[in-house]
Order: structure tokens, then sequence, then C-alpha cells
């Protein structure tokens, strides 16, 4: 009988032992954590121009998609800026046609002045040639000289309306890109009037309501985006070693208990969560006592995961007997 219940205790005793082994082997290569929380892009939304809020089109937590409108600003100052600077392109393109037929001119009159001078300049040489034979008289000479400086003098006055021209027509080319520019930025500031869904996702944080005056990049309200989910896990140091990107991952919601999530392991945090404390732990002390510390562990959720709320609790196990992603040299 005695024999019978040293072999029950050392059957317990093994039953234990084998137990304990089979929990410390299970946790080397399954490590878990319950310090994780789920994780989205949230983005906080502002008018990109100031004004008097004309309606609000959707309500705290409200499903939105990419493109829709969820805010308009009164567009009437905005609508007259763009009126305003599409006058001034209209005026300066009017201006640009004028100058362009004023340079056609000038160029006309510059040949014609060209071909004036010419004349008057071979009238005068023939006529010193002949006066230089005794042919004609001082007079003629003078004349024809006469004749030739007030050709000259056409002639440089059309090189100047010519030049003047086309320095205006530089000048209106430039008011015309000005005015072209002025009225893109009046388009985009009328544009901006409209608040819209970058992305898919829920409205948070909503307050605005019409006739409100709102200034350009004032923080507004959120929207958390329905694309990519993700839970950051806080796993103790003594498992990073084996924590690596790539490997698969187990994830149980609270707020979802029958539901199981599958992910991937994104990135491991470069630093502990004390790194990053707005008050770091002050170490350097006479009763220091080693903490173990926690670094963030950024699981990646499978496409699909879409009833999931961003800062709900979750429970994560990674499976660290699959070989992790080869990493970029």
């Amino acid at each position: 009988m005695k024999i019978v219940k040293l072999l029950g205790v050392a059957v317990l005793i093994a039953a234990i032992g084998g137990g304990l082994w089979w929990y410390w082997r299970q946790s080397t290569l399954y490590p878990s954590t319950q310090d994780a929380y789920v994780g989205a892009n949230i983005v906080t939304m502002a008018a990109q121009v100031s004004g008097q809020v004309k309606s609000v089109n959707v309500t705290e937590n409200q499903k939105v998609a990419a493109g829709d409108i969820l805010v308009e600003l009164d567009p009437a100052v905005y609508q007259n800026a763009v009126d305003a600077a599409r006058a001034q392109v209209t005026s300066a393109s009017q201006a640009t046609a004028s100058f362009s037929a004023q340079i056609a001119a000038a160029e006309a009159g510059l040949d014609s002045a060209r071909v004036g001078l010419d004349t008057a300049t071979a009238q005068f040489e023939r006529t010193r040639s002949l006066f230089a034979k005794g042919d004609v008289a001082q007079a003629v000479v003078d004349q024809n000289r006469s004749a030739q400086a007030q050709a000259q003098a056409m002639f440089d006055s059309a090189q100047a309306q010519l030049m003047q021209a086309r320095s205006a027509l530089a000048s209106n080319q430039d008011a015309l890109a000005t005015a072209q520019a002025q009225l893109a930025t009046a388009m985009t500031n009328l544009t901006h009037t409209k608040i819209v869904a970058p992305a898919d996702g829920w409205i948070a944080n909503i307050s605005l309501r019409s006739g409100a005056t709102v200034a350009a990049y004032q923080p507004l309200f959120s929207l958390v985006e329905s694309t990519d989910w993700w839970v950051d896990a806080n796993f103790k140091e003594t498992d990073l070693a084996r924590l690596a990107p790539g490997q698969p991952a187990t994830i149980t919601i609270d707020m979802l208990p029958n539901v199981t999530f599958s992910g991937t392991v994104g990135s491991v945090a470069s630093g502990s969560g004390a790194t990053f404390a707005l008050l770091p732990a002050e170490n350097a002390s006479g009763n220091w006592v080693k903490v173990t510390q926690r670094f963030a562990i950024r699981i990646m959720l499978d496409p699909g995961a879409n009833r999931l709320r961003s800062g709900a609790s979750a429970s994560v196990t990674v499976d660290t007997t699959v070989p992790a992603a080869p990493t970029r040299p």
C-alpha cells in the first residue's frame, strides 16, 4: 500500500512538472499579453479657409465614405473673389490681344520707315556723287540730306514704338500670369468651403452647428478611418528576442469575446513605454527596484476587421515558431 502511495505521489509530481514544463514551453514559443489596445488612423478634420458654417451634413458616429461632403461653409465671399479674379483674367487677356495688334502695327511701321530710310540714304548718296561732278547745286544736296535725316528720325521713332509695344506686352503678360494665379487661388479657396471626407470611416467628437464661425486649420472634429486596423500590444522585454516582423498573431477583443482575429507582427518599438512617457521614471535612487519593461509591438490585422473600435482592449498571442520575414538590406 505504501508503494502505491509513493507511486501516486511520483505520478502527481511528474504530472505537475510536465504541466509546468508545458506551460513554460508554450509561453516561450507563443508569448502573449493582455496589455494591448486596438488602433486606427484618426484624421483631425479642419477647414482650410475661414468662414461661417452653412450646413453640417454629418452627426456623431455616422459612417461616411471617401468624398462625402461633411461640412459646407458660406461660399459667397469666395465666389465673389473668383468672379473678380476671372474679370481680371479676361481684362488682361483682352489687353494681350490689343498689345499684340499694336506690335504688329509697329512692326509694319518699322518696315515702312526702314524702306523710306534706305530710299532717302540712296538718294542722298547719288546727289553727293552728282554734286562732286558739278551736275547739281548745293541746295539739292542739302535738301536730300534733310530728307535723309527726317527718314532716320521716322525710323528711330518706329523702332521706339515697337520696343514700347513689346515692353507693354511683356508687362501685360506678367499681369495676366498674376491674374491667372489669383484666379486659381480663389477657385481653390472656393473649393475648400466644402470639407470632404478623405477616407471611409466614422465621425467622432463633432459638436459643430450651422451658423458657427470657424478659422482656417482649426480642428473641428475627427474621422476614424475604417480601412486599416492594428493592435499595439505591450510585451515584456524578455519576450523581444523571439518576436520579429512577419510572425502570425492571434487576437481577441474584449468587446467581441466570441470572435478571433488574425494578424501579423508589423514592427517592434525601438523604445520602451517609459522612454516616451511625459514624465520618465527616475531610477537613480537608493531604493531602486528592477521592473520588467514593456515594448509596444504593432500587430497589423488582416483585412476584413471592420467591426472594431479604436482604443478597445485586446489580448494577443504571437506564434514565434514561424520564421520572421526577411529584412531589407
